[in-house]
């Protein structure tokens, strides 16, 4: 007699499986970041959540870090494009990469990015 094959409950539970946003970010760690006018601005080397998806971008081979929003960023063949000047890219407050990210250095992205 043939067993009954039992289905394979390897699935994660929902609450820990990354939703959409932060499976894409993660997606795009080493993608050149670019404006949308298709300037060069960094590469994004991760992300950050706090109360919104942040790419975490460095500036240059050896700049600083900053937080881009990731809500409107698209991406496609190696580039991720967000809807910011470079300018006001690299103007933004700096980051350490791998530090938790604050409730005060959110604000001031925020701020600089104008969604607060």
């Amino acid at each position: 007699m043939a067993e009954e094959a039992k289905p394979k409950d390897d699935a994660a539970p929902a609450s820990e499986a990354p939703d959409g946003s932060e499976a894409e970010s993660f997606a795009w760690k080493g993608h050149k970041l670019d404006e949308m006018g298709g300037a060069q601005v960094g590469r994004v080397e991760g992300s950050a959540k706090g109360t919104m998806e942040w790419l975490v971008a460095r500036m240059g081979r050896f700049g600083h870090y900053c937080l881009v929003p990731g809500r409107d960023a698209v991406s496609a063949n190696g580039r991720v494009w967000v809807p910011y000047t470079r300018d006001q890219i690299r103007r933004a407050p700096r980051v350490e990469p791998n530090a938790p990210l604050e409730s005060e250095s959110e604000q001031a992205v925020l701020t600089h990015y104008g969604l607060s």
